[in-house]
């Protein structure tokens, strides 16, 4: 019994602790001072413009947190460890270089000599792009515990996962050959897209286009009706996310009349943060990042599936699929379209978000009063 109070306890100081304090993003010299008497219209006036400043800082705050990365803690660099650790890089880089010869001498021979034979040629390269993948994690010394049964192929389904790095594909896609989603990424990213993984199916898309909106939409649709199509991969989210937070799912994919997978992932710091924070560091440094630390450890569950229940509409489906995953992995939910991080809010939604919130605290303090 005293044990599980603990483990209460705990959780609701975490929860505190994650709460931000109205009062620490209050200007200089302005506070919130409990009224002698009743609670007057005044008083809620006077206090108002500090309450929207405030409302401010902390939107901004719960948005940036969800893709702040923790810092590396540089603590395998003593006598007894450092040879271990360079032993470690020099046969991750050896696995990877073997894994890519291995690919390569066999991918190139079966991509142009079965072109008469579809179905055989695209069974060997599914084959293939699940050993590559393999050979990535291996070079990561990836330790990944996979939980429920492994995805098949049926037409009318679809898979979504939150999304964290690219990392997230290969950890997938070496146990199933997925056809993804994903944004159109330039240079030997963008090489692979075009070659390799259009074997597999994948669609790719610009976020700047706004046709590609259609294209996407109408191919969604097509390869989901497929029974001979690899399953289909997608990251509603739209961005990668710290692994902390959940930011809102897109409408995209519950709209297709398919069966919804969801997939959860989680992430363990101990040895490395997984968070590919595009903006800071490109996914070649990202790469090395991963292979030049000890481990990434991570678990994947595959959940129940979903189907759109009756007067459900798209966005109340993408919602209940981002609670079921965001409990499974542990994440915290945010009320933000993770786009955002591309383009900064108008003032007038940001304006709309504080005067929300103020008016929300100001209620809040009127119930108190009553």
């Amino acid at each position: 019994m005293n044990s599980s109070e603990g483990k209460l306890k705990s959780s609701s100081s975490e929860l505190d602790l994650d709460r931000p304090n109205i009062e620490d993003y209050l200007p200089s010299g302005s506070s919130i001072q409990e009224p002698h008497g009743k609670l007057r219209l005044r008083d809620l006036l006077d206090i108002s413009p500090a309450l929207t400043e405030a409302a401010g800082a902390i939107v901004d705050d719960s948005f940036t947190r969800c893709f702040k990365s923790n810092p590396p803690e540089l603590w395998n660099w003593n006598v007894y460890l450092f040879p271990l650790w360079c032993c470690g890089v020099v046969f991750r880089a050896l696995v990877l270089t073997i894994g890519w010869i291995i690919f390569l001498s066999c991918f190139i021979p079966v991509h142009f000599l079965l072109k008469g034979n579809d179905n055989l040629r695209k069974k060997m390269e599914r084959a293939l792009v699940e050993l590559i993948c393999s050979f990535f994690v291996a070079s990561w010394t990836g330790v990944v515990k996979y939980h429920g049964p492994r995805p098949s192929m049926r037409p009318k389904q679809v898979f979504v996962a939150n999304h964290t790095s690219m990392i997230d594909f290969i950890i997938l896609e070496q146990m199933t050959a997925f056809a993804v989603i994903m944004q159109k990424h330039p240079g030997w990213v963008g090489l692979l897209q075009s070659t390799i993984l259009e074997s597999v199916g994948c669609i790719w898309f610009n976020r700047s286009e706004a046709k590609d909106r259609e294209i996407v939409t109408r191919k969604l649709r097509e390869h989901s009706q497929g029974a001979d199509n690899n399953p289909l991969l997608i990251f509603p989210e739209g961005t990668c996310v710290n692994n902390q937070y959940s930011v809102m799912f897109k409408k995209g994919a519950f709209e297709l009349g398919c069966t919804v997978c969801p997939i959860a992932i989680k992430y363990n710091k101990i040895f490395v943060d997984a968070f590919w924070n595009s903006r800071k560091q490109s996914f070649t440094m990202h790469l090395l990042q991963l292979m030049t630390s000890w481990a990434v450890v991570c678990d994947v569950w595959y959940l129940e599936p979903q189907n759109l229940r009756p007067g459900e509409t798209p966005i109340e489906f993408a919602e209940r699929i981002r609670d079921i995953i965001s409990v499974r992995a542990g994440l915290k939910k945010v009320p933000w379209d993770g786009y955002l991080k591309y383009s900064r809010p108008s003032p007038k939604h940001r304006e709309r978000k504080q005067q929300s919130f103020a008016e929300s605290v100001l209620r809040g303090l009127e119930l108190e009063e009553k």
